[in-house]
């Protein structure tokens, strides 16, 4: 038996990073110029030219390195490293905690008051239903 590593697909590798970047295919397809049907095809085959690959990652807004290292656990970190530095130096126009016009827990309790007042509505029609049949 063969204990050679087999070489990473590359394709499922861009699909992944398209996916967590919450990108569509279509969107991809477009911005590389292509059909939606080339990024399907694309993203089935093993091995992608270098030069293809290296427009692939612009419009993924990654590294050629970050697409062929790719791993679950490293994307991870990336993702978190960005919008850690993000949301610390309000760039971007990212998530500031420190600029929140509302707090949290009004918007909480005011959805949790409409949710009790429709379960009351809602038991006071099924008890006119119910005596409505009586």
């Amino acid at each position: 038996m063969n204990t050679a590593t087999k070489p990473k697909h590359i394709g499922r590798q861009i699909s992944r990073i398209r996916e967590l970047k919450d990108m569509k295919q279509e969107a991809l397809a477009q911005a590389l110029g292509v059909s939606q049907q080339s990024v399907s095809t694309m993203e089935n085959s093993e091995t992608i030219e270098d030069a293809k690959l290296e427009e692939v990652a612009k419009a993924l807004g990654v590294s050629v390195e970050a697409i062929k290292n790719f791993t679950e656990e490293n994307m991870i970190n990336y993702f978190n490293n960005f919008y850690d530095n993000s949301v610390s130096n309000g760039t971007n126009g990212m998530f500031n905690p420190s600029h929140c016009t509302f707090n949290p827990l009004d918007k909480v309790v005011e959805l949790y008051e409409r949710l009790v007042q429709a379960e009351k509505d809602k038991n006071e029609y099924l008890e006119k239903l119910m005596k409505g049949k009586q």
